[in-house]
């Protein structure tokens, strides 16, 4: 996964862990696309000083992930309801019942509605 895309979101996943000020730079740079030159005007500080607080706070949502795994459980999760939701898809086709294809469509209903 690319690391844009893998700190966007562990950001939404455990950005409220950091700080205030580590979430809206991280906010700023990942999902806004913000330079660290743009974040630093707008903050008052030097591009280093962004880039230092960057770097602590991916860090930060690193080692979350590494001790939490909530992103890798949801993403399997996912997986595994998107498996589920194909199984029935095919049974639907096979079955004949209407009892049958009415719970098996209540299901991917719900099913579609976590994904």
């Amino acid at each position: 996964m690319e690391k844009n895309i893998k700190i966007g979101m562990l950001l939404d996943t455990y950005g409220r862990l950091l700080t205030d000020k580590q979430y809206q730079l991280l906010d700023d740079y990942y999902n806004n696309d913000l330079s660290l030159s743009e974040i630093a005007e707008n903050e008052g500080i030097t591009r280093q000083a962004v880039r230092d607080n960057l770097k602590k706070g991916e860090n930060n949502l690193l080692e979350y992930e590494e001790k939490l795994g909530f992103m890798k459980k949801g993403i399997k999760q996912e997986e595994i309801i998107e498996d589920i939701i194909e199984v029935i898809e095919k049974a639907e086709s096979k079955i004949q019942e209407k009892a049958a294809i009415t719970l098996f469509k209540s299901i991917k209903e719900k099913l579609n509605k976590i994904v």
